[in-house]
């Protein structure tokens, strides 16, 4: 009895290590994109998804979508096979699933199979009609094709690295806004269209944004001096984050120095660490 349940065990331990591997094996496919198949993995997903969203978007129009019905619920159900497959498996081969599941990625691949089943479950039911509506929400597939572009993940880093400048100059513009908006508010007045301050920071919005609805327009002689000014200064503020993002690409592209003593990567044109000011050389100088 004691020889079974040590084969048994060393059966149980074998297996293990089996599965072990295959998940490491799949994991390199599925995460990485170093190797051959991974590659493959990668470009035959993107077609599914370009395919599945091109789906959709044809499906809306009335003619097409009436006509083709039934081919294009088969469609969907492909497509939600191979989407759904796809998560279950990411989540299966994670090395932390509860951290896949909830991190942003995650939340994208879930939105990509849950719609689907959500209309397939309520389309018959009258008073469920209003579900149909998140069925939409597949659309949300096209945001998986920057998981597999390189360029889509040096502008991610470099929108990562100037989100803080970003925010800052949107509470700038914010700020703008609403003291213009209310400057405005009080030179107009009810009598022009700017019924309240909010309203009057709505127009000030659009005007630096150069959109220029024309809904509502200032009459009096300040109100059109500031909205001058407004308009000049949204050229200005349109080219701001441009430059800013800009910045972060190319500095994206430099070399990098790695601090010897606390391991901070710091620009290729650096010679003092940023973090902890030790001093760096350059290979040649080594």
């Amino acid at each position: 009895m004691l020889a079974n349940s040590f084969h048994c065990y060393i059966g149980i331990a074998k297996t293990a290590e089996k599965l072990k591997n295959i998940r490491e094996r799949l994991f390199v496919i599925v995460f990485g994109h170093g190797t051959r198949t991974g590659r493959l993995f990668d470009v035959v997903l993107l077609y599914l998804i370009v395919f599945s969203v091109l789906t959709v978007m044809v499906e809306s129009i009335p003619s097409v979508g009436k006509r083709y019905e039934q081919a294009f619920y088969i469609l969907e159900l492909f497509f939600t096979a191979i989407f759904t497959i796809e998560y279950l498996l990411r989540v299966f081969i994670s090395p932390n699933p509860l951290r896949y599941i909830f991190s942003f990625w995650g939340i994208i691949d879930f939105l990509a199979v849950i719609p689907a089943y959500l209309g397939f479950i309520y389309s018959g039911v009258e008073y469920f009609r209003i579900v149909r509506t998140l069925r939409l929400l597949r659309v949300f597939r096209i945001l998986k094709l920057t998981r597999y572009t390189k360029e889509s993940i040096v502008l991610f880093n470099a929108l990562r690295n100037a989100s803080y400048k970003i925010m800052v100059f949107l509470a700038s513009v914010l700020s703008v806004v609403i003291i213009m908006g209310t400057l405005l508010y009080v030179v107009e007045g009810e009598n022009y269209g700017f019924t309240s301050i909010p309203s009057s920071i709505y127009w000030a919005i659009v005007t630096v944004t150069t959109v220029g609805y024309g809904d509502i327009v200032p009459q009096t002689t300040a109100g059109k001096v500031i909205a001058s000014v407004i308009m000049i200064t949204g050229y200005a503020i349109i080219a701001i984050p441009t430059g800013i993002v800009t910045v972060e690409l190319t500095r994206s592209n430099e070399p990098k120095k790695i601090c010897p003593s606390c391991n901070t990567e710091n620009p290729g044109t650096s010679r003092y660490c940023s973090y902890c000011g030790n001093a760096l050389f350059d290979e040649m100088e080594e």
